[in-house]
């Protein structure tokens, strides 16, 4: 119930005063049913512009949406990119040192290495990840300097380890940076009424 809450009142965030389509975007709406973390990626991706910390619940979940982190080093801005990699190796660091076993655990489990991108079931869409990781860089590596945010989540989405159809919910996260006007930096991007 909490859970679900927290994605709905997520949602309503991302869409603004166009939360009901949002809502009525499939993988939106599967997301919701099925309780997963990806409107949360979508999230951590629109505040990541403002808060690069945001970015550790990114690198610490799913692992390769984190390419959009190429979206700082391209455009040169390394404290953004620092902030971004020094919280998530603080965080990482200190729950190898307190549950080394469950770091162990989750490099044997992880879909990185047992799947690999490959289809799971009939509801995964069967494009190696081998193929979707450097097509997603390039992608925010030519949105990064051609100032074209949305390729961010779209990079993002793109490098899901597996790409089942809730994935698509990342992509949530368009309808906040669309709302970002050119030239604009990336601190004003969210506006004043987003940034509270």
């Amino acid at each position: 119930m909490l859970w679900t809450a927290l994605q709905v009142g997520t949602t309503s965030w991302l869409g603004g005063r166009w939360a009901v389509a949002l809502f009525a975007f499939p993988p939106v709406a599967l997301e919701i049913h099925h309780g997963n973390i990806h409107i949360l990626l979508a999230a951590a991706i629109v505040l990541g512009f403002r808060w690069p910390a945001t970015w550790a619940f990114v690198l610490l979940t799913k692992v390769t949406p984190g390419v959009g982190l190429v979206w700082f080093a391209v455009r040169r801005e390394w404290r953004r990119l620092a902030i971004a990699l020094a919280v998530t190796g603080a965080i990482a660091g200190v729950s190898l040192v307190l549950e080394p076993q469950v770091w162990r655990s989750w490099v044997e489990d992880s879909l990185l290495v047992t799947a690999e991108g490959s289809p799971l079931n009939q509801f995964s869409l069967p494009i190696p990840l081998a193929l979707r990781l450097p097509a997603a860089a390039i992608l925010v590596a030519w949105g990064g300097l051609t100032d074209r945010p949305w390729t961010v989540p779209a990079a993002a989405t793109l490098a899901l380890p597996v790409l089942w159809p809730t994935g698509f919910a990342v992509l949530a996260a368009l309808w906040p940076i669309a709302q970002r006007r050119p030239g604009l930096t990336d601190d004003a991007m969210l506006g004043p009424s987003r940034a509270s």
